[in-house]
């Protein structure tokens, strides 16, 4: 049976997509990225964002069930109807760019707003594209657990620093930072085990050490809570609860604007629990 709602069908790419074909995952990347642009564009179009055939994104279609493309993408249509349109991720940077010639990018001043604009991009999308569920499953992920381990590396370090000096100031939680320092990033990695939480977080090009550690912390039955930017991502695909972000890129340069919103969000959101408790176990 296919998918009837959107999430459902995200669930189902994320779950199948290893046995896809190449040109099948080309579409799938493209189906979870650019939800908007399933409901909106013509077969056509998709298929030349997703710089394949129009048959196979029908193809496509069919191995997940469908009868045909149009059947699919009316579960997306139907979402824009139920939900206020807004524009895509990717329509935002390709209107931006089309405004920054305007702008004198060689100076410092004009750089620094090329920045600020991008990184406004990006929260508006984090702010229309994070579920409520999501946010509320991830909190409560920190709330029961009896320690959370906490890794990222390289691009992804600031996050995962921010997270573990945050949460230790929340009801004295039990966070650690897995760091790597002395060549020890597997041992600390295996403390996650059974009752405990790992937060992840990773983007493209994905660490393979951070996806090392979720798949032995999965193995030692640890819940995930994963930070990336997409659900293939290798560190999300069999995470309890994943965060997409979308941060800004100016000139190759990636912010972290959104993705440190998130985990202060997160953090935050824990902390006001926590304090909500201790109040109506004193009252």
């Amino acid at each position: 049976m296919p998918a009837k709602d959107v999430e459902m069908l995200r669930n189902e790419i994320v779950r199948r997509y290893d046995s896809l074909s190449p040109r099948l995952k080309q579409v799938a990347q493209f189906v979870l990225d650019h939800p908007n642009d399933m409901g909106l564009q013509t077969l056509a179009v998709i298929a030349e964002r997703c710089r394949v055939q129009p048959s196979t994104v029908v193809r496509f279609a069919k191995a997940m069930g469908y009868a045909g493309a149009s059947d699919m993408q009316k579960l997306f249509r139907d979402e824009l109807l139920a939900f206020a349109p807004s524009p895509s991720y990717a329509d935002r940077i390709r209107q931006f760019n089309e405004r920054s010639g305007e702008v004198d990018v060689l100076s410092p001043h004009g750089l620094m707003q090329e920045f600020a604009d991008s990184n406004i991009i990006a929260l508006e999308h984090l702010k229309e594209s994070i579920r409520r569920a999501d946010l509320e499953a991830g909190v409560a992920l920190i709330r029961d657990a009896r320690a959370v381990y906490i890794i990222g590396v390289r691009r992804a370090f600031p996050v995962a620093a921010y997270l573990a000096y945050a949460l230790r100031h929340v009801d004295d939680k039990r966070a650690y930072l897995i760091d790597g320092v002395a060549g020890m990033l597997a041992e600390q990695g295996g403390m996650a085990r059974e009752g405990d939480l790992l937060i992840a977080i990773s983007f493209r090009p994905y660490a393979k050490e951070t996806a090392d550690v979720v798949e032995q912390a999965r193995a030692r039955g640890a819940r995930v809570l994963a930070l990336s930017d997409t659900r293939l991502s290798p560190i999300a695909r069999d995470a309890d609860v994943v965060f997409e972000t979308k941060d800004a890129e100016v000139r190759q340069f990636r912010s972290l604007t959104a993705s440190l919103c998130l985990a202060q969000t997160l953090v935050i959101s824990y902390a006001f629990q926590t304090e909500r408790r201790s109040h109506k176990g004193k009252s």
